[in-house]
């Protein structure tokens, strides 16, 4: 098949979007299929595999993301020769290839991997949430109704979709990652590259550090516990607009010396410093499908996360991990759970790696290469 796949952001940036797209391109190429990638221009040194498509854009703020501005015409003789279009965000890409979708009369599939209602209250906050409602539900309403098919990643997400205004064919396939990546590592880490004391209890997050991800609401919690539990310890993996503003926040709480900032880490090297910690930790409820999650199983880690959307996917409660309400304390009490029992910690992590096989990026890209080829056959 002739495939084209658009996103906001790609390599180097780091983010599970990211990530899947290249897995999906990846599978694609190994199966001798004909996939292009269009992606806006974020970094002219950075050296991309075959036919990734760098557009003019702008950069967004101090986002990672970038504003494509134009499609040039060598573009256009590529996209009409398309038997699909695949956009993984609505706005800026997913309009570019909605429009040579019509114009090119080429089915197109979106994949939605945010929860845009939340990011439009944290993001605009001075906007009445009726009146972002209403528009979110006219926007999606009338760019569901252009497309052949819109993937949900989860049961959780299509439920969610639906309160957007989505219509039209919904087809629910998990992302997956590489499982072997995280169960084998290539590149181990240690505690001692980190200054992490081999006695402690280290619960890890792996994201962007940024506000819609409350990564400043694990800082207080894990200082509210720092008494109680004097072996536990925190590391923050990534990086983000709100990195500075947590440092400084874990420095006014008395976080010095139980919490550690990696910054940002390459995809290559997470499998190995997921080894180094005893739980994955978040408290997003901004998620759509964290693979993150996921990847965290598949080292043999269990997860405590907040019963909400998206995460609720991906922990068995009382089996992988813990599923927690929406407050400080019960997130609190399921992480002392999980530090003071070691035991616990041993049966859910390897409850958590075979959950994690249903996981794998081959089923996932087979599944939507299907998809594909269903819809050239309506």
């Amino acid at each position: 098949m002739r495939i084209a796949l658009f996103s906001d952001v790609y390599k180097p940036h780091i983010n599970g979007v990211v990530n899947h797209v290249g897995l999906l391109k990846e599978h694609f190429d190994r199966w001798g299929e004909q996939v292009y990638l269009f992606v806006p221009e974020q970094d002219k040194k950075t050296v991309d595999e075959n036919n990734v498509i760098r557009l003019p854009s702008i950069p967004i703020a101090d986002t990672g993301y970038h504003l494509t501005v134009r499609v040039d015409s060598r573009c256009r003789d590529i996209l009409k020769r398309m038997d699909v279009i695949h956009v993984h965000h609505p706005f800026i890409s997913g309009s570019f290839g909605l429009n040579f979708s019509r114009r090119y009369d080429i089915p197109l599939v979106f994949t939605s991997h945010t929860r845009y209602d939340l990011y439009v209250q944290q993001h605009l906050p001075l906007v009445p949430d009726t009146l972002s409602d209403t528009a979110l539900h006219a926007f999606f309403q009338r760019f569901s109704q252009r497309c052949s098919a819109i993937i949900a990643p989860s049961q959780s997400a299509a439920a969610v979709m639906q309160t957007w205004g989505i219509q039209g064919r919904v087809a629910v396939i998990p992302n997956g990652i590489e499982l072997g990546q995280f169960q084998s590592p290539e590149q181990e880490a240690t505690r001692t590259e980190f200054r992490i004391p081999e006695y402690a209890v280290v619960g890890v997050y792996v994201g962007r550090i940024s506000q819609e991800k409350a990564v400043d609401r694990l800082l207080g919690i894990f200082s509210a516990l720092k008494e109680e539990i004097p072996t536990l310890h925190l590391l923050l993996v990534g990086g983000g607009p709100s990195l500075d503003d947590c440092r400084q926040l874990a420095r006014n709480s008395g976080m010095e010396g139980r919490v550690t900032f990696t910054g940002p880490i390459s995809y290559e090297r997470i499998g190995g410093v997921l080894g180094v910690a005893d739980f994955f930790v978040s408290a997003s409820v901004s998620e759509v499908h964290p693979l993150t999650f996921i990847e965290a199983a598949a080292a043999g880690l269990p997860s405590i996360g907040i019963d909400s959307p998206g995460v609720a996917d991906m922990i068995v409660d009382g089996e992988t991990g813990f599923l927690t309400d929406d407050n400080d304390l019960s997130f609190g009490l399921r992480i002392m759970k999980m530090a003071q029992d070691a035991q616990l910690r041993r049966e859910m992590g390897c409850a958590a790696r075979k959950y994690s096989q249903r996981f794998s990026a081959h089923h996932n890209a087979r599944e939507v290469l299907g998809l594909y080829q269903s819809l050239q056959e309506q």
